[in-house]
């Protein structure tokens, strides 16, 4: 058994000294503190790199059919009332996109932005102007087939001077809401296409009096996923004296967002370029905000993952153990440089 003690000691990769062959010293004790100090730096640095989480992504055909497209909109018009403006959705074939589960909101806002009222849109297009569009893609081209001979309605006059007075109050609207479109490219639009085109002639007295100056607050398609960017979120365009349309070509890109508790969310991401045509005075349409989205055919899976701890642990130990091994080194260079120093003097004493 003796042996077999002799033999496993050995082995010992780190021989113990008497307590009497140690010396102590002041920049052994300088040169631990701060070797001591860096090994906690480092310690809860690799343990706050263990414990974040870091995104892997991928990306595959989408597969997905039949899913409606939510579009999430939250614009204000500080320029235009709420009663002149619409909003209107159609897919690439050219039918309407008036979902029953569709919320559109209207905030009317004074001249400081305060809200002063508020209307809800259980439809996306008046009845006329739905009947208008299905016959042709401008709103306002075939209005000149109906001239009215009998002139307007005690209710609709009601309404232009109502307008009238909310655009000398230099009233605005703030729309909000979401679209559940179907899953093809199309586009929606907010505009005055709302309007008969007598009205809104009467009430705007030409198109380049149109100002579809605006503000994008929230712009999305599907819930918001930690580090997510909207392009258009915050975007601001103010028109001076000046009347045009705005366009806004958009890519979807749709994404699977995968937690690291295996919950899966579904929603897309979009890149966005924009045009911007001026008004003039003989211009068929009318100024409008245009958002024209197309699909793409690739799904992005972005997937939180967390480190291993196998890997936490040979980090830590090589961060430690380089630390350890590197105050060691220091420390006996400054003991021999001391003991170098002191050594003249103490002759000189002598």
């Amino acid at each position: 058994m003796m042996g077999v003690e002799q033999a496993i000691k050995k082995l010992d990769a780190f021989p113990r000294a008497e307590d009497h062959l140690l010396k102590k010293t002041q920049s052994g004790a300088l040169v631990s503190i701060m070797g001591l100090f860096i090994m906690a730096t480092l310690f809860l640095h690799e343990l706050r790199y263990y414990l974040s989480i870091y995104m892997v992504h991928q990306m595959s055909v989408d597969l997905k059919r039949g899913e409606t497209l939510p579009i999430h909109i939250n614009m204000t018009f500080p320029s235009l009332p709420c009663d002149v403006l619409s909003v209107d959705a159609i897919d690439m074939s050219g039918k309407h996109e008036v979902d029953l589960d569709t919320n559109i909101w209207k905030l009317r806002l004074d001249r400081y932005g305060h809200i002063i009222g508020t209307e809800y849109l259980s439809d996306l297009v008046e009845k006329e102007h739905s009947h208008n569009h299905g016959h042709n893609k401008d709103h306002h081209d075939d209005s000149d087939h109906k001239i009215h001979l009998q002139g307007f309605d005690l209710e609709t006059e009601k309404m232009v001077k109502k307008v009238q007075e909310a655009m000398t109050n230099g009233e605005g609207c703030r729309v909000y809401g979401v679209l559940d479109v179907q899953r093809v490219a199309g586009n929606f639009h907010i505009s005055v296409h709302g309007l008969n085109i007598f009205v809104a002639q009467m009430i705007f007295e030409g198109k380049t009096h149109v100002n579809v100056s605006h503000m994008i607050h929230d712009l999305s398609f599907g819930p918001k996923y930690p580090g997510i960017h909207n392009p258009l979120d915050e975007t601001v365009r103010i028109l001076h004296q000046a009347s045009g349309t705005f366009k806004y070509y958009i890519k979807i890109v749709p994404t699977e967002y995968r937690y690291v508790l295996k919950e899966v969310l579904l929603t897309n991401q979009f890149s966005v370029t924009e045009y911007f045509s001026p008004m003039h005075e003989f211009d068929r349409a009318w100024p409008a905000v245009y958002f024209l989205y197309d699909l793409s055919p690739i799904t992005v899976t972005i997937r939180e993952e967390r480190r291993s701890f196998l890997h936490f642990i040979t980090r830590l130990c090589a961060v430690l153990g380089g630390t350890f091994a590197l105050t060691g080194m220091l420390d006996r260079w400054m003991y021999r440089l001391l003991e170098a120093v002191m050594k003249p003097k103490t002759r000189t004493v002598l």
